[in-house]
């Protein structure tokens, strides 16, 4: 990733591996990035979508809780998907930005509204 794009590093890890707590690890995991910096996780299959309704850490949080009950929910409900290529193709052309966390093995993204 460059700074010429101003996209903050992610740092990647497993959540399970220092000893602060869940929501420091998960809030260190977290920045905001570009569609640029993003696509090559969409291409690897890794990218889940949040829906801006819901707040990205806790949802991170059941992801890496393996809370399978209400990851099921919020993909029953549409509120997290796996972007296709209509998606791709959109953000491709446009200048958003998104709040990315990662949760390994995936990166979990909501738009930032910046109006």
């Amino acid at each position: 990733m460059s700074d010429r794009d101003g996209d903050r590093n992610l740092k990647y890890g497993i959540i399970g591996e220092d000893s602060s707590t869940d929501l420091d690890k998960l809030e260190k995991y977290t920045g905001e990035v570009s569609w640029d910096y993003l696509e090559k996780h969409y291409r690897s299959g890794a990218l889940l979508y949040i829906d801006p309704s819901l707040d990205l850490i806790v949802v991170g949080k059941a992801i890496a809780k393996d809370d399978a009950y209400s990851v099921a929910e919020w993909k029953k409900s549409g509120d997290i998907v796996k972007p296709s290529a209509p998606h791709a193709m959109y953000w491709q052309n446009s200048n958003i930005r998104f709040k990315a966390l990662v949760v390994s093995p995936f990166v979990l993204i909501q738009p930032i509204d910046h109006s």
